[in-house]
Parts: C-alpha cells; sequence; structure tokens
C-alpha cells in the first residue's frame, strides 16, 4: 500500500524500513525481485534499511554500514557486481563476507558494552 502512494505521488525517492522483514523467503525474494524490476524501470532513488546483509548486497548498488553507539558511519561500500545478482557466486560471498566481519566486529562492541554495563550493576 505504502509503495502505491510513493508511485502515485511519483516521488524521486522512496524510503523502505525492513519492508520485507517478516515475509518467508520466497516471498522475500519475489517482492526483492519486484522492487528491482520497478527500480529498472523507474529509476528512482530508493533508501532501503535491512538487516540483512544478502538482501543489502541482492538489492543494493551500494550499502552503508553503522558502527555501534554513536551511530556513525563505518563503511560505505559500492556493490559493483552485474545484475541479475547470482547469491552463489564467489564475489557476491566474498562481499558478504566482508559485510559480515565488519559487522561482527559491531556486535562485539556491543557485548563488552552490555558486559561492562551488567558488572556494573
Amino acid at each position: 500500500m505504502a509503495i502505491a502512494r510513493v508511485l502515485a505521488l511519483d516521488s524521486p525517492i522512496m524510503l523502505m524500513d525492513e519492508p520485507f522483514g517478516a515475509l518467508d523467503a520466497l516471498t522475500r525474494r519475489n517482492l526483492q525481485d519486484e522492487l528491482l524490476r520497478l527500480w529498472t524501470e523507474l529509476r528512482k532513488t530508493i533508501l532501503f534499511v535491512t538487516h540483512s546483509i544478502e538482501e543489502a548486497l541482492y538489492l543494493a548498488d551500494r550499502t552503508v554500514v553503522m558502527t555501534y553507539r554513536p551511530g556513525t558511519l563505518k563503511r560505505d561500500l559500492r556493490v559493483d557486481l552485474p545484475r541479475p545478482r547470482d547469491v552463489a557466486s564467489p564475489a557476491f560471498n566474498a562481499l558478504k563476507k566482508e559485510l559480515s566481519l565488519l559487522l561482527m566486529e559491531e556486535q562485539h562492541r556491543h557485548e563488552q558494552d552490555e558486559f561492562k554495563g551488567a558488572a556494573v550493576d
């Protein structure tokens, strides 16, 4: 419904915050492909928030990784893989590994912060 409103208003930017998060894997992939089809046809800028590394790499031309508190830019990574993207390709998986390592560093920082907070109590 929200996508229809954005398209009806002909907004140059679409803001999407975890739109496919609650979906099963097959429906999620179908909607990702439909979003890519719309993007190819309409060429709108899409700002897409996701916690899924694979989804980010499948959809994006650029991914941004944020730090754990304070939320600042940790890495701005161009995704120069050809479309349609093959999630099983070595290049895709190399980027997936790189992003995973960046995120795990931030997860480790979060855990250390939580441990310190528990030790103070």
